[in-house]
């Protein structure tokens, strides 16, 4: 095959590749993974098990076989790999809310929409759902749910590992902004018991805080708010996947309230993606794309985090990267 072929048919088989996170999700809405315990299953039995036809849930399994998700072990049988363990809904650190939330229409149909970003110049969302993305999401409250469920479920493997990559002071007060569940500020907490933490977020977020455990009792509390508004006072300022959600006007507008109620010697601490320079993938210039069509803001390189800072009165004083994809960009006061 000469070259013009096997580059039209590489970019054909790129074309057919967003059947997989369909076929992803078509799994996780039915839980299949939930069924399949006993090692290989028969696809009657997990038809039977998911109110599914057979002949189709075995077409779903085998292309999710071809990416290691599960294995066919026989003509009609699959088992489980270790990958698609994270499927099941009682894996200790599930995919699956993820899995429904990242393949969720809110952003599927932006994402097949891209074009209106190139030239429109903003966001597919508004012009799909008829409302910007969070005033969507405030209208309903079945998308909202699966929004932050999902969001928690991504988050959670990433806590630990980025609260132990941050050398966190022994004692103060840290303010997770937009923290949504407080599933980092928890993780922090039970790095240091001398810490105080305060989960800042909207009204029917905070309803689902995970704050209660007996290692952390006393010393965490919650902030109802709008940060576009105000924050609480601390010395640290925990923003995870947060900036990337806004325009760089609106980001710069957080953090001018992070820096004015901060007490003296305080920092900011941005928990995103820094995209890297060059060819080589990295999940940050793939969610830069769905933050383009759903949401106004973008992910950033090393470079941007350092104009934005500037322009909320900050310092960019360092980058740390942790085990995770996203890095803990510290700033500083700039005065």
């Amino acid at each position: 095959m000469n070259t013009e072929r096997q580059s039209a048919a590489r970019l054909i088989e790129e074309s057919l590749g967003f059947l997989f996170p369909a076929a992803l999700r078509a799994a996780a809405a039915v839980r299949v993974a939930d069924h399949m315990t006993d090692g290989d299953e028969s696809l009657e039995r997990l038809a039977e098990a998911t109110g599914t036809d057979a002949r189709n849930l075995g077409r779903v399994l085998r292309l999710l076989a071809t990416r290691g998700v599960v294995e066919e072990t026989g003509a009609g049988r699959f088992r489980l790999t270790a990958t698609g363990q994270a499927l099941r809904s009682d894996a200790p650190h599930s995919a699956r809310a993820a899995v429904l939330m990242l393949t969720d229409p809110t952003m599927w149909r932006p994402a097949g929409e891209m074009h209106r970003c190139l030239t429109e110049g903003g966001p597919a969302f508004t012009e799909i759902f008829g409302t910007p993305f969070f005033d969507h999401f405030a209208r309903d409250a079945e998308t909202a749910a699966v929004f932050h469920v999902g969001m928690a479920a991504m988050s959670d493997p990433e806590n630990e590992p980025i609260a132990k990559a941050y050398e966190f002071p022994p004692t103060g007060t840290v303010v997770d902004v937009g923290g949504g569940h407080g599933g980092l500020l928890l993780e922090v907490l039970r790095q240091r018991p001398g810490l105080r933490g305060i989960l800042h977020d909207q009204a029917h977020v905070l309803t689902g805080h995970r704050l209660g455990h007996e290692d952390i009792t006393d010393r965490w509390s919650l902030s109802e708010g709008d940060f576009f508004s105000s924050v609480p006072s601390g010395d640290l300022y925990l923003l995870k996947r947060i900036l990337h959600d806004w325009n760089d006007e609106q980001s710069a507008t957080i953090l001018r309230n992070c820096r004015r109620a901060m007490t003296p010697g305080g920092r900011v601490l941005v928990v995103d993606a820094v995209v890297p320079p060059g060819n080589e993938p990295h999940q940050s210039k793939t969610v830069d794309l769905m933050m383009m069509a759903s949401l106004t803001g973008r992910e950033r390189t090393e470079e941007d985090f350092t104009q934005l800072f500037k322009e909320a009165g900050l310092h960019l004083r360092r980058i740390v990267p942790t085990p995770t994809v996203l890095s803990v960009v510290e700033a500083v006061n700039a005065e």
